[in-house]
């Protein structure tokens, strides 16, 4: 490692949670340069939902690479995109009867998000974005405005203007959280919205992911989530849902707000769209908004993504039956169920468990405490994180396609560390 030490920037931060050189990965393991193996409850950050080095889209994308096919097309016309295209509207949108515009920009979620933003206010010609508490969307000027966490919006070294942060309504309300009811604050928000005395201008866009996942797993009821469509409708706003990390499946539906009867305006998508780990964004846009767009109004080098499309087009095929979707919500049902004995045999009242699907985080109350447990899995032999204010909340995102026994040892090893941890207390 000391290769990296002398060469690569002290801004390197997920290498020091994981203090090895990884040389190999499949599915959801991970073998460093000694032989030793991981099991992966990280997924890339929820990039690798199907999993590392799927064996589907690696067949495909050698196939791809073999053809001469093209990997970089900036927005021109290409068999791979269109591929991409026919397969997202087939398999997501028109089983949903969604009709959204698809636009490919840079290639990361927070160039979605930007991308989103600049679209708002463009079509209603204001300004003001109400973002909320907790919530994350990005490291670029205008996302990280919209970002919540003091750590990452101090290193902007500029001001960071026209957002307004609003509590976030949860399904289950955080253990000791101060903001109060998302349900009060908007029926506050919207009186203030209604007195022509109150100073407050009517925003271009309402930012919210429905389910928060840096945040600190906060999912958003569907009474709160209506609530915020209908203000931002009758403000004349947009409505923006960034599904980001929650998206492609992550829940056990494809959308972590399906089945909701939610329209929003724009859908920011990113990580695992790509499938294989490539990187590929894309906003779902209405038409009606997206007819304000010039040609080349917005850009992006890298928007066309030859290797995202083609394992793109993999993963959504599994979109096209419910097999991995049962899969999904099986396995998610056990990992709450595992975490919430755990928090019966050791929480006290503590801890809280949150998520959804195979994005499942524990509040134990405890930066210090959260992070000594991290390093202990690492030692053991699994990934994870912490996220959350402080730190406090462990979140387990492993691949959507990990084998049974995999996730099984996962959350054994991690019991073990978290009953060690508290006796060492």
């Amino acid at each position: 490692m000391k290769v990296f030490e002398q060469w690569e920037s002290e801004i390197r931060g997920y290498c020091r949670v994981y203090p090895t050189v990884f040389k190999s990965a499949s599915n959801a393991r991970q073998v460093d340069e000694s032989g030793r193996s991981y099991i992966d409850f990280f997924a890339g950050a929820g990039v690798l939902n199907f999993g590392h080095n799927n064996p589907f889209m690696k067949k495909a994308l050698i196939d791809f690479i073999e053809a001469d096919g093209v990997a970089h097309s900036l927005d021109t016309y290409t068999t791979a995109k269109r591929d991409f295209i026919e397969a997202f509207a087939n398999s997501v949108l028109k089983p949903r009867n969604m009709n959204y515009k698809m636009q490919f920009m840079g290639p990361t979620g927070t160039n979605a998000v930007e991308t989103a933003l600049k679209l708002a206010r463009k079509v209603t010609g204001r300004r003001t974005i109400i973002a909320f508490n907790h919530g994350f969307h990005g490291m670029t000027l205008g996302s990280l405005a919209c970002t919540a966490n003091q750590y990452f919006r101090n290193a902007a070294g500029v001001p960071l203007e026209y957002v307004r942060h609003e509590p976030f309504g949860c399904e289950k309300p955080c253990i000791g959280c101060q903001l109060g009811c998302g349900l009060e604050s908007l029926e506050q928000l919207r009186a203030q919205f209604s007195d022509s005395s109150s100073g407050l201008e009517p925003p271009a866009a309402f930012l919210v992911e429905p389910i928060q996942a840096e945040g600190g797993i906060n999912v958003a009821s569907r009474e709160w989530l209506h609530a915020v469509q209908k203000l931002a409708h009758d403000l004349g706003a947009l409505l923006i849902f960034d599904d980001i990390q929650a998206g492609c499946g992550r829940t056990g539906q494809y959308f972590s707000f399906d089945g909701m009867d939610l329209e929003p305006d724009i859908i920011t998508l990113a990580k695992g769209i790509g499938g294989f780990g490539t990187p590929l964004a894309m906003n779902l846009v209405k038409p009606e908004h997206d007819q304000h767009w010039q040609p080349g109004e917005h850009t992006g080098t890298f928007r066309g993504q030859g290797f995202s499309f083609v394992a793109g087009k993999v993963a959504l095929s599994y979109f096209n039956d419910d097999a991995l979707m049962n899969d999904v919500k099986l396995k998610g049902a056990k990992m709450q169920q595992h975490l919430e004995d755990l928090t019966e045999r050791f929480g006290q009242g503590r801890f809280q468990v949150r998520g959804k699907g195979m994005l499942q985080g524990l509040d134990i109350a405890d930066g210090a405490l959260a992070k000594n447990i991290v390093n202990l899995c690492f030692e053991r032999g699994l990934l994870l994180s912490a996220c959350g204010t402080g730190g406090k909340v462990i979140k387990m995102i492993p691949p959507l396609t990990i084998p049974e026994a995999d996730l099984l040892e996962g959350l054994t090893i991690f019991s073990g560390v978290l009953a060690d941890a508290l006796e060492a207390l």
